[in-house]
């Protein structure tokens, strides 16, 4: 064969390859090594023949690897030489759907640079249209009702394009060719604006209406990539209250999205607070998240009541990005929804669910097909800690250490739900659901279970919940006609960080949260774990303590500060209307459950330094005391370790009781006082057990571990001793990760 003889190939090409712009990119590739062939989708990869001689095809094949666009994320799986009768050019042929598919369902992407641009010029046909896209950015996850990704599978599918959009659509050497959301103002989506004495449908009245309602202080429903924000000026405390008031949501921190001002962006940010290098890198990245920030003076302190970080956003969207800008300020965005529940998304039923909380209605008619509520991240020892996964990095998908049998659903827990299907060695993780505790709730829950299933194609023959029988999630799944396997809640939490390090054969886990099932039915939540998936052995434990009340203790941190007091035989001083009632409930053990949880000793030391005997969201009292930290320092109390009568370490939180309550010390003081000692006791664990148990890592995991301070404070404590400390990047150690341990503890129980 001589050196330029033409010979065929052909390459699968799988990954992230769909909706990001993958096959144009192909063709220009091929026409720039001056190639013939083909390429077309097969449901999850990308086909590709090309034509010419063996060294062009080599580079190709390089090129499109370490050249793709800047959104695909392509694997080259298969490479291999066929006949094929030669090709005059290189052509993008129409998308195939192929039985054994290799799906990846791309998230909702930010809105590029070239379409913010052209969204800018006035000589741009699609000058402030609020829906510009093109195949790096736009909507996708919440627009796909089904592969493979064409417009007529979209909720786009309504909408003919215009002469001028099919010719963009229709050209491989223009940046929209395919772009499936593909429109302007001729074709496309358009906004309208509703209140109780306009309607207006003309897409820039209803802007105008709009941002003139938000500088009168109106709190407007707004209508976005996936779902609805509540939006009002986020430097009127006065709309803020309005908002708070209507929501009924009195303290929870409500989200601020900054306008896209000065050469990087960030000015309006850095205005009001105080944002690091990792902090800046998260906040422009192509997730678009909320960051958690800490806040400079000049916001309102009602935008996040006794906390001392912020969640700041930019635009991420073309409608957000004219918004902000014609506000010229920041913006109040917190997620359109009744608490509780997850965000809104059709037009008729935000108008009637949101009536009460919105003065107006800026809405679209793009359906949006499933909910993506923002994403949510905080930076600690500098590394991303996931707090939601949602719009624009959900679905998450990752490779299993280990191959499944048979395809899985794994349901998470109760709070903070997410949904996870694995087969094969993969396994995708959908964005943040919501709380199962309202209808709604499990309607979009079980929605979401069917749309993984739908978009992968990809049935689940078995099923995987947490052990507490009165989690919704735990009893749907007990409903279903396949096998089920329950994982303990903790057993899932520590999954969570060894799934991510498979190299690391032994662990010793820390699984510090609120409250769980154990496998001994009380509620466990201050745990020790030795061992690895599948094998874990309980070592160590929080003194269990008997909580009045039950449930009640996790919104009534009063009642955890009692039970401490109630189990060192001390009195407890307290204002409080029912105390005597729990006292006496208590010491009968009426509706006491028993808990080892370091969240309720968190609740417990927040009243004791703060005073807060009541909150109005989950986790506001420990978020709350670490905020009380205004100076650090290095004192601690060393915490008893003490073996019970089943042979199992005992950490004894009693020696802090007093010097909590010791009002000669500054409220800052023990805050870090607290947090330190717990931190301490990590370390001393680890101290005590590597002389009697084999570990090559420590894992951090559980709710508790979003606190920066601890963490952070474990680290450097951890780096003096040289001990290993491992905690989670990828994947939320909250429950909003459950669903992903509990595939991996599933996938080692099939392994072993």
């Amino acid at each position: 064969m001589t050196e330029n003889a033409v010979v065929s190939q052909k390459l699968q090409v799988t990954g992230h390859v769909q909706g990001v712009g993958f096959r144009p990119f192909i063709f220009r590739l091929a026409n720039q090594f001056q190639l013939t062939g083909q390429v077309k989708n097969l449901s999850g990869q990308v086909e590709i023949l090309v034509q010419g001689p063996q060294s062009g095809i080599d580079a190709f094949s390089q090129a499109l690897i370490e050249d793709a666009p800047p959104l695909a994320k392509p694997v080259l799986e298969n490479s291999h030489p066929v006949d094929s009768p030669l090709l005059k050019r290189f052509t993008i042929e129409a998308s195939e759907a192929v039985k054994h598919s290799n799906i990846q369902v791309p998230p909702d992407f930010f809105m590029c640079d070239d379409c913010k641009q052209e969204l800018h010029d006035p000589q741009q046909r699609r000058y402030r249209y609020p829906f510009t896209n093109c195949t790096q950015c736009g909507p996708r996850y919440t627009i796909i009702r089904q592969f493979p990704y064409d417009r007529p599978n979209t909720s786009m599918q309504d909408f003919v394009l215009c002469p001028d959009c099919h010719d963009e659509y229709s050209n491989p050497l223009d940046r929209r060719f395919h772009a499936q959301p593909l429109a302007c103002a001729k074709c496309g989506p358009s906004l309208s604006f509703l209140s109780a004495d306009i309607q207006l449908n003309n897409t820039a009245e209803a802007l105008a209406a709009c941002v003139k309602a938000l500088h009168e202080g109106k709190i407007i429903a707004v209508k976005g990539i996936g779902g609805y924000h509540l939006v009002c000026d986020a430097l009127n405390s006065e709309a803020i209250q309005i908002l708070r008031n209507r929501k009924q949501r009195p303290d929870k921190p409500l989200a601020v999205m900054f306008p896209w001002m000065g050469k990087i962006g960030l000015d309006s940010v850095l205005q009001y607070t105080s944002a690091n290098e990792p902090g800046v890198t998260l906040l422009t990245s192509p997730q678009r998240p909320i960051v958690l920030l800490k806040k400079k003076p000049g916001l309102p302190d009602n935008i996040a009541p006794g906390i001392k970080e912020i969640g700041a956003m930019l635009p991420y969207s073309p409608l957000h990005e004219i918004l902000l800008s014609d506000f010229a300020g920041p913006l109040i965005a917190t997620s359109g929804n009744i608490s509780g529940e997850p965000v809104l998304t059709d037009n008729t039923e935000a108008e009637k669910r949101l009536s009460k909380i919105a003065d107006g209605f800026l809405q679209h008619n793009r359906p949006i097909i499933r909910p993506a509520d923002d994403s949510v991240i905080r930076v600690i020892n500098n590394q991303p800690s996931i707090i939601r996964a949602g719009r624009g990095m959900a679905p998450m998908e990752f490779k299993l250490p280990g191959k499944l049998e048979k395809p899985v659903l794994a349901v998470g827990g109760h709070m903070k739900t997410t949904i996870a299907l694995a087969w094969q060695n993969r396994i995708v993780i959908s964005p943040h659901i919501s709380d199962l505790g309202t209808r709604r709730s499990m309607d979009v829950f079980q929605q979401v279970l069917h749309d993984l299933q739908q978009l992968y194609q990809v049935n689940a023959k078995h099923i995987i919940c947490d052990s507490h029988p009165g989690y919704q999630s735990h009893q749907w799944a007990k409903q279903q006609p396949v096998s089920l396997t329950q994982v303990d809640h903790h057993i899932a939490h520590a999954a969570i960080i060894s799934g991510q390090y498979p190299q690391i054969k032994n662990w010793l886990m820390f699984c510090w949260d609120g409250v769980g099932l154990g496998s001994d039915k009380t509620l466990w939540g201050g745990e020790t774990f030795h061992g690895s998936s599948e094998q874990w052995q309980r070592t160590a434990s929080l003194k269990p303590f008997y909580l009045p009340g039950g449930d009640k203790a996790g919104r009534q941190p009063w009642r955890s500060a009692a039970a401490l007091h109630w189990e060192c035989n001390d009195d407890w001083q307290s204002e409080i209307t029912d105390i005597e009632l729990a006292h006496t409930a208590w010491n009968k053990k009426i509706n006491c459950p028993q808990t080892s949880a370091v969240g309720r000793l968190f609740d417990a030391a927040a009243q004791m330094i703060l005073g807060i005997d009541r909150v109005s969201f989950e986790g506001q009292a420990a978020m709350m005391l670490e905020a009380a930290i205004d100076k650090a320092h290095n004192d601690a109390i060393s915490l008893p370790l003490v073996y019970d009568e089943q042979r199992l370490l005992r950490i004894n939180w009693q020696p802090l009781i007093k010097p909590l309550q010791d009002k000669n010390l500054s409220a800052s003081y023990r805050a870090c006082l607290f947090h330190n000692s717990l931190a301490h006791n990590i370390i001393d664990q680890a101290e005590y057990f590597k002389n009697s148990l084999a570990f090559e890592g420590i894992g951090l995991s559980g709710g508790v571990f979003q606190n920066r301070y601890l963490v952070e404070k474990v680290i450097a404590l951890a780096e003096r001793k040289e001990l290993p400390i491992y905690i989670s990047t990828k994947i939320p150690v909250n429950d909003a990760g459950l669903s992903y341990g509990q595939v991996i503890e599933y996938l080692y129980q099939q392994m072993r």
